[in-house]
């Protein structure tokens, strides 16, 4: 089992990165050990260039995740973290890959097309090929498992589509070079919504900072977070169906199981008929108890830019080494003299 997966670096995160996927970068972490295998966690700044950013933001955002994630749980001994930039391989092989992928493959991308809107022609040509180097990112370390979303099915299918073109036109039959990673959907992976649009999904880029929890929050802002959070007038109900056309207090229903890994109907069953005067101050507490901890330890280590880089590069190091063999092949494969 070599599970491989990527967060941007962009922003601060909140309370659906955590839910959505760093809870689950956790679990794989401590599955994968225990199994005997290995995973990979890596910030992706590379593709946080493919669309407009501030240099010295990037630089502080990359470690502030680095940060982020071991206050969460992610075990630099137990996982290999770094970011793409200090593993040049990544890039190489979103070259070379580029020569199999196909314009059409990646036209029919749909966050292509929802990034670039109507204005597809002012769009960096790095926002339309980052799906290869995403592609890379998994093949180079022959991954069998990835974590993914709704909204990456379609890049690990292109992903797939790439490795099994390229082991076709350039592989023996019998020896392929490229591993087919599968999907790792996680069964309970968190939906978490903006707690001003039920309809909507938690995010960083929102103007609205009481949208989100946000990690580095104290236990007073989130409080207020929570209880300024948009709702209606009725008291939660005691069976699931009644959350129907109720987006807000689903999501807040929600975001209760998730920290307490119940499911929405033993949630109502403990707080059916109660408003939301009651069960507020009961998630705000939760959400407390549960993130004060993680936001204690990420301000021991903000601001130790030693210790952070220096894990990157002990994970960069790990990355590089594992990466060779399968970028030396890639090379061969092509029929690319390199000398030695």
């Amino acid at each position: 089992m070599r599970v491989v997966s990527g967060i941007q670096p962009t922003g601060k995160p909140h309370l659906g990165n955590y839910l959505g996927a760093i809870v689950n970068y956790v679990k794989l972490q401590d599955e994968a050990h225990a199994a005997g295998g290995e995973c990979f966690i890596f910030l992706a700044d590379l593709h946080a260039i493919s669309q407009p950013h501030d240099p010295a933001e990037l630089t502080q955002n990359t470690r502030e995740m680095v940060a982020t994630l071991v206050a969460c749980g992610v075990d630099p001994s137990k996982t290999v973290l770094f970011n793409q930039a200090q593993v040049p391989a990544h890039a190489e092989l979103q070259w070379l890959l580029n020569g199999t992928a196909r314009m059409g493959w990646l036209n029919r991308m749909t966050q292509w097309k929802d990034k670039a809107g109507k204005n597809r022609e002012g769009q960096s040509v790095a926002l339309f090929t980052y799906p290869v180097l995403q592609a890379a990112d998994v093949l180079l370390y022959q991954a069998t498992h990835v974590p993914v979303g709704e909204d990456q099915k379609q890049h690990l299918e292109l992903a797939r589509d790439i490795a099994q073109k390229f082991n076709n036109d350039f592989c023996p039959e019998d020896a392929p070079l490229f591993t087919l990673p599968e999907p790792y959907i996680p069964p309970a992976a968190a939906r978490i919504m903006s707690l001003r649009d039920g309809t909507a999904k938690m995010s960083k880029s929102d103007p609205s900072d009481m949208s989100r929890i946000s990690l580095t929050d104290d236990a007073d802002t989130i409080m207020k977070k929570i209880k300024k959070a948009k709702t209606d007038p009725e008291p939660l109900p005691s069976e699931e169906k009644g959350l129907e056309d109720r987006a807000e207090a689903l999501n807040l229903v929600g975001i209760y199981g998730a920290l307490t890994g119940k499911s929405v109907a033993e949630v109502l069953g403990e707080f059916g008929g109660q408003g939301f005067g009651a069960f507020k101050p009961a998630l705000g507490e939760l959400l407390v108890e549960t993130l004060s901890p993680i936001n204690a330890r990420f301000m021991e280590l903000k601001d130790d830019q030693e210790s952070l880089d220096a894990i990157l590069a002990r994970g960069a190091a790990q990355a590089r080494e594992h990466g060779v063999p399968t970028l030396d092949a890639t090379y061969k494969a092509l029929g690319l003299v390199r000398g030695r």
